[in-house]
């Protein structure tokens, strides 16, 4: 299949390298294209403009950063008129209310629209077993799953638009408090001289345990927070929108604006492009910082 994929971050690469390694036909378009260089150098056509990456595709992959910019690459007037005949598979986290409204604008320009938010990372891409939540119609999901299977052995029908991206705000949102959660008791344990494989072992066995702790120690434990899968601004950026989302349902969202508060001082200690476990720093900091 022909594809378009916008947004060529640290997931739209992943995602580019595993179609294009199940046989499918990829013009990819990155706003900075310093970060479309690798996927040059395996054979993936690079277009110069968005419009020119939409010319030749039967769907459209959206993988940017948030709502903003899929106005700026998308919906400018110099490419939205390519969307007319297409699908737009829209694959980010965004809120359900910038979903449905982006939707909207492309369905009266004549395209389809679809959202299909995922859970996983760059290994998972590239191993295809993201798990895959799709908005649309029946009709829609039945017509582009088969494309979506190509990432996922589980590719899941919500909802209609804006179901799927409610629910990847409710996962997101569990990413930064167990995060957060860990890391205030990794500190406690830390400091208070107690073995941190003691009490790993009982974490383990008990009710209490998520294999995210696992996957997180030795960045905690080390202070290593390079070659990030997910960062900490674009973390908080869910973290905003989950806390929109939860006033716009008329929900408590608890604890939450306190981790949000966690990672506006990680980014502002200049590790907002690291891994996001780096609110470890504001958890417990280094002595004398």
């Amino acid at each position: 299949m022909n594809v378009a994929l916008l947004g060529t971050g640290l997931l739209g690469q992943a995602v580019a390298e595993r179609l294009h390694a199940t046989g499918h036909h990829l013009s990819a378009y990155n706003r900075t294209p310093d970060k479309t260089l690798s996927l040059r150098q395996q054979g993936i056509h690079i277009a110069s403009t968005a419009a020119e990456a939409i010319a030749s595709a039967e769907v459209v992959m959206l993988l940017l950063a948030d709502a903003a910019a899929i106005r700026a690459v998308l919906l400018d007037p110099s490419t939205s008129q390519a969307l007319r005949g297409r699908a737009t598979i829209q694959m980010g986290t965004i809120g359900p209310s910038e979903s449905c409204s982006i939707g909207e604008e492309i369905e009266r320009l004549g395209g389809q629209y679809l959202e299909a938010p995922v859970l996983g990372s760059i290994a998972e891409a590239k191993a295809g077993t993201l798990l895959i939540m799709v908005g649309a119609t029946p009709e829609r999901y039945a017509t582009w799953s088969p494309l979506l299977h190509a990432l996922s052995s589980d590719v899941r029908l919500i909802g209609p638009v804006g179901k799927a991206a409610v629910m990847k705000l409710a996962l997101n949102q569990l990413i930064a408090a167990e995060t957060a959660a860990f890391a205030l008791s990794l500190g406690l344990i830390r400091r208070g001289g107690v073995d941190v494989e003691n009490f790993m072992a009982v974490l383990r066995k008990s009710a209490l345990y998520a294999p995210t702790f696992d996957k997180k120690l030795a960045r905690l434990a080390e202070r290593n927070y390079a070659q990030p899968n997910f960062s900490a601004r674009h973390l908080l950026k869910d973290v905003e929108l989950t806390l929109a989302a939860a006033d716009s349902a008329r929900l408590s969202p608890g604890g939450l604006p306190g981790v949000r508060s966690l990672l506006i001082d990680t980014i502002a200690l200049g590790l907002g492009d690291v891994d996001y476990s780096a609110l470890y720093e504001r958890v417990d900091p280094v002595t004398g910082t």
